[in-house]
């Protein structure tokens, strides 16, 4: 076969391979970091289902491993090197088994040489663009090729390629892929290219089969879903994205991350507010309250100007739902710097924040930076900033205490005969009900509230 075949030709080919075992092999398919990945996870078990492999979540009972892996912060990269390392010793029980990378961790240059010199059991590694060569490499491995590497190439994922989602009413739906901000602290642009916008006419494709199909959410992903459509010939903003997936009929929400402050303006709370099924909840990653560390993110905003995105929301919807990225530790933020992000989590009050210790990646211009501040400085002030947090959050919640909330269930809780599920808030709901109304949406009044999550009774 030649490389001129295309990626369907190559799974009706590994599928005749496979057909002439006794039994179907297992593939376990381990995906890493954030929604894009898990997105291109379900692609890679839709093709691997096609070509005729099942699925197990259990590596040593697997004849194909793939770890799908994420490149933000140094210790999931660490993780991936641990896990492959317990593979080689199943690979030892089983020479047979085949173990694949992918993702982020392969656009980096070193990885791929750590992979080479410490690592030669890895058969088979491809880039984030490279979704659907993984038959080809497949087929390249099973006829006796060594191995079969694929990577730094940043391409338009194919189109079309179908998916074993991981839910049966909630579905990730990529309107985006790659970077072009170029943060001093973050590798994405690096690993996943510059931006890339898919055609409208494809996502709305995709979201009118999957609201037939009764899917109750669908989360659009991008790396900055603001950008979207500013590489496109087409007349296409993320604004009016949104408008054209909101007239798509069904009965679904409308969520979508992440929003870069930059670009994240009063238009888009005012499509929000006028799109009846987009969540009223915005995922705005500010990172820092200080104007000086901002600019050495390389963020191109500064405090006030993001506050003007908040402030709009709010003049509208004074309780309007906010949840943030901020980063601690930063090289050299200073006492000082620290403070300005406790004030401005104070003035926002951020229902949920998502924060993380600086983590050096090599690569970045942040990574060049000396830094001064301790690594025991750092766990101190992630401390009082989660402190603070819960202090926020706790009274903050308070407000939907009476009110009617509209809820997607999506798991059993904690306590037997409990559900939890998300409001059009984005805000944890957890309330009595039969699992049968998991995957459906419920009207709950709420009647209690905590840190992280609110309480309630079906109306």
């Amino acid at each position: 076969m030649n490389s001129e075949m295309t990626s369907a030709e190559y799974i009706a080919a590994v599928s005749d391979i496979i057909s002439k075992r006794e039994s179907p092999p297992l593939a376990c398919v381990h995906s890493y970091g954030c929604q894009l990945n898990f997105s291109d996870g379900e692609k890679i078990k839709g093709m691997l289902g096609k070509m005729g492999y099942g699925f197990t979540d259990n590596p040593e009972n697997a004849d194909f491993v793939i770890f799908n892996t994420c490149a933000v912060r140094e210790n999931a990269e660490d993780r991936v090197f641990g896990n492959l390392g317990f593979l080689k010793h199943c690979k030892e029980q089983n020479p047979s088994m085949i173990i694949g990378l992918c993702g982020c961790m392969a656009g980096l240059d070193h990885v791929i040489q750590k992979l080479e010199k410490s690592y030669p059991f890895v058969d088979i590694v491809f880039g984030t663009s490279a979704l659907d060569r993984l038959p080809r490499l497949l087929y390249e491995k099973l006829n006796g090729r060594k191995k079969a590497f694929d990577t730094n190439e940043y391409n338009m994922p194919a189109e079309g390629l179908e998916q074993v989602r991981d839910s049966s009413f909630k579905a990730s739906v990529p309107i985006m892929y790659g970077c072009n901000n170029f943060c001093t602290y973050c590798i994405v642009p690096y690993v996943r290219g510059r931006e890339r916008s898919r055609r409208p006419e494809d996502i709305i494709k995709e979201v009118q089969g999957l609201a037939r199909d009764g899917y109750k959410e669908i989360m659009l992903l991008g790396q900055n879903v603001n950008s979207y459509g500013n590489d496109l010939e087409e007349d296409v903003t993320f604004c009016g994205l949104l408008n054209q997936i909101n007239a798509v009929e069904g009965d679904f929400i409308i969520r979508f991350m992440s929003s870069h402050p930059k670009d994240a303006g009063t238009e888009l709370i005012d499509t929000m507010l006028e799109c009846e099924k987009v969540e009223r909840h915005l995922h705005l990653p500010v990172q820092s309250g200080s104007d000086d560390i901002l600019e050495k993110m390389n963020r191109r905003y500064t405090v006030e100007k993001y506050m003007e995105t908040i402030n709009h929301a709010r003049n509208i919807v004074p309780d309007f739902s906010f949840t943030t990225d901020i980063i601690v530790g930063f090289p050299n933020e200073s006492s000082e710097d620290f403070e300005k992000t406790l004030e401005l989590m104070k003035r926002v009050k951020y229902d949920n924040i998502y924060s993380f210790i600086y983590s050096k990646r090599s690569g970045t211009k942040a990574a060049l930076i000396e830094d001064k501040i301790s690594d025991a400085e750092k766990s101190e002030r992630m401390t009082r900033l989660l402190a603070l947090q819960r202090e926020i959050s706790t009274e903050s919640y308070k407000r939907f205490i009476g009110r009617k909330m509209r809820v997607l269930a999506d798991a059993k809780g904690k306590r037997e005969g409990w559900l939890t599920g998300k409001s059009s808030d984005f805000i944890i709901v957890e309330f009595e009900g039969e699992e049968s109304l998991i995957g459906q949406f419920v009207d709950v009044e709420v009647t209690a509230a905590k840190n992280w999550a609110v309480t309630g009774k079906i109306i």
